[in-house]
């Protein structure tokens, strides 16, 4: 244990060498019940302990036969949630614990469990980046005098600011505690459709009453035109994902959108700029364009449906 603090209080950090031993099971029950209830107030320690985890060649064999274990379990005979908890143990204590009970570093209250549990997206950069642009856009509409740009802008970027959420909600990359929350029932599929929600659920009102205040823009759609090529680009990530990973499939799709619809619009010149907002005002005005994005919805729905089983493996996310 490293101890810091001028003020004369005990702090204390778990230290690499106590994060190895505690993810190998070797130590005290009362030095790992100190572990554990510091993880719960330190985000760095977390992530300490979960890299060592992590770095142990059986954690990921482990982890995916206890979860598989619980879920046939949960089918068979309604084994209570709180049964990986027990299966983990027995190979890394503590953490196990305070993870499939839902608790997490920081959430010390009711709000701070929730925004936890929302996931990832919701307490980083992600969601400056969201208030930003939709700040940003009011002020080069009003600030600056660019009226009739700024609306065609912010509804071709619009679509993929979800996309970058979901991409860092759900994942290793993403969430320190991500094995011991994917090893519960409440994991896999169920709790990224949570945090995605979470996502959209600030991003769809912020973005569309953003939209809904600028200055009105000639030949362009309203303030809510985004929301089913959002919706649909949103479906297809996780679709995707479901192959090759949240982040990958999140990824993927909005750069085929920004190859497509974002770069050309912010790269063209001054004189070509109208033309470019032009072009892309197809992706998004009239019923035929919008009919199309909500069949791609449906399709990409349904493919999710059937792969849901895909999001019970480790390994693919």
């Amino acid at each position: 244990m490293t101890r810091t603090g001028g003020d004369g209080m005990p702090h204390w950090h778990v230290s690499e060498e106590l994060a190895g031993r505690y993810a190998a099971g070797s130590v005290t029950e009362t030095d790992a019940w100190s572990v554990e209830k510091h993880v719960e107030a330190c985000g760095g320690c977390a992530a300490r302990i979960s890299a060592a985890v992590r770095a142990r060649p059986e954690a990921g064999a482990v982890l995916d036969g206890v979860r598989a274990g619980v879920l046939a379990a949960v089918a068979a005979e309604g084994a209570p949630a709180r049964a990986p908890a027990r299966g983990v143990r027995r190979r890394f204590p503590g953490v196990a614990t305070r993870a499939a009970r839902g608790r997490s570093p920081g959430a010390a209250t009711r709000t701070g469990r929730l925004l936890w549990a929302a996931g990832p997206a919701l307490r980083g950069p992600w969601l400056l980046a969201l208030v930003l642009v939709a700040v940003g856009a009011l002020a080069l509409a009003y600030g600056a005098g660019a009226d009739d740009a700024i609306r065609p802008l912010l509804l071709v970027v619009a679509p993929v600011l979800p996309l970058a959420g979901v991409a860092l909600s759900y994942g290793r990359h993403a969430d320190p505690m991500h094995e011991i929350t994917a090893a519960t029932p409440s994991g896999g599929l169920r709790l990224l459709l949570t945090r995605t929600a979470a996502v959209l659920a600030v991003s769809i009102p912020t973005l569309t009453l953003a939209g809904a205040v600028l200055p009105p823009s000639a030949g362009w759609p309203g303030a809510a035109a985004w929301l089913l090529p959002g919706l649909a680009m949103t479906l297809a990530a996780l679709a995707l994902g479901s192959y090759v990973g949240c982040r990958t499939g999140a990824t993927s799709i909005a750069a085929a959108w920004a190859a497509a619809v974002v770069l050309p619009a912010f790269a063209a010149s001054p004189p070509g700029a109208a033309e470019a907002a032009a072009a892309a005002a197809r992706y998004f005005a009239g019923p035929a364009a919008q009919a199309g994005w909500a069949a791609g919805a449906l399709v990409c729905a349904a493919l999710l449906a059937v792969r849901r089983r895909s999001f019970d493996h480790l390994e693919t996310l």
